[in-house]
């Protein structure tokens, strides 16, 4: 796959086979469109080409104050999709500017004018340009002006799309782990960086990872303790451990924070980026009667997580 990230450099494709998107969490239901764009390329021998936009419209088109929370960072979507067997990636800057192009204009000098298209696999609910004017209908009404075919994407699997992507949130952050993990085909995961933290956890026998926080615009799981698999890079593979996501009430503590503990682990990994496979969750943030009571419970918490998590993370 390659990834182009300016639209004043774009080879010229060969018949391309254009669908566009977000595709934020990469999940089953994306997976289902890509076989459709793939197919479609395949069909009249061209070159797949998926347009994605960073940052997310919304967060441009929006008010600020509803925010956005994505499943995956765009270099998590990026690295998602290099398995997707699509030929092209093109990230789109979406500015003010962009979003103001009016629907001929992005037909026009955009789709048309940068892409070529011989083929466009949109939903029959696809909207773009300012105020959203443009619609399917508008492009079907333009495919003899600018030759290109239009092919719809069916009903039943955007509204799947929707819904999936809600659910893998609304899962996310109430805690229902393996049903995110189920929707997304894969097990849900973010990265950051270890940063030194007040080392408690080390004085107690579990010495964790302090995690600076992931970017504003991802989405963590709610508060919690989870049983994980972690991976620091320039390791081979990941290890299993567990994770407390939380304000940490029983040390006092008054900013959120992710806290990693590795098991069968111990090597400095200060300023390294750590990526942390989330697959179950184990219970929630409680605030103990002192430190003894806190560490007998990480005693529970180690086993129910060495319990539950296989040897090896699952599709390694």
């Amino acid at each position: 796959m390659q990834i182009h990230r300016s639209l004043d450099t774009l080879p010229s494709f060969r018949r391309a086979v254009i669908t566009v998107g977000t595709f934020d969490g990469v999940h089953t239901g994306h997976r289902q469109v890509l076989e459709q764009l793939r197919a479609e390329a395949k069909r009249v021998d061209g070159e797949s080409v998926l347009i994605t936009f960073h940052p997310h419209p919304r967060s441009v088109v929006s008010s600020p104050i509803l925010g956005i929370r994505l499943i995956n960072t765009l270099s998590e979507r990026i690295e998602l999709l290099r398995g997707s067997g699509i030929d092209h990636l093109v990230v789109v800057p979406f500015t003010e500017l962009f979003a103001n192009l009016s629907a001929e204009q992005y037909v026009e000098d955009f789709l048309v004018g940068r892409f070529k298209p011989h083929t466009l696999v949109i939903g029959y609910d696809h909207r773009f340009g300012r105020d959203r004017d443009g619609n399917f209908q508008f492009l079907k009404e333009r495919t003899s002006t600018h030759g290109y075919e239009l092919k719809e994407i069916p009903a039943h699997l955007l509204e799947a799309n929707v819904i999936s992507s809600s659910r893998i949130r609304e899962a996310l952050l109430h805690h229902h782990i393996e049903t995110a993990n189920q929707l997304l085909g894969y097990t849900f995961f973010f990265t950051g960086t270890v940063v030194h933290g007040n080392k408690i956890g080390r004085t107690l026998g579990y010495p964790t990872a302090n995690l600076q926080f992931p970017p504003e615009d991802k989405l963590i799981p709610g508060n919690g303790i989870y049983a994980v698999f972690a991976q620091p890079i320039g390791y081979d593979r990941p290890y299993r451990g567990m994770m407390s996501i939380g304000f940490r009430p029983t040390v006092g503590g008054t900013q959120r924070v992710v806290e990693v503990n590795l098991f069968d682990f111990d090597a400095d990994i200060y300023d390294r980026t750590l990526t942390v496979y989330v697959l179950h969750y184990l219970r929630a943030e409680v605030k103990f009667d002192g430190l003894p009571a806190l560490v007998e419970q990480m005693h529970v918490d180690k086993q129910n997580s060495l319990r539950l998590l296989p040897t090896s993370l699952p599709n390694e």
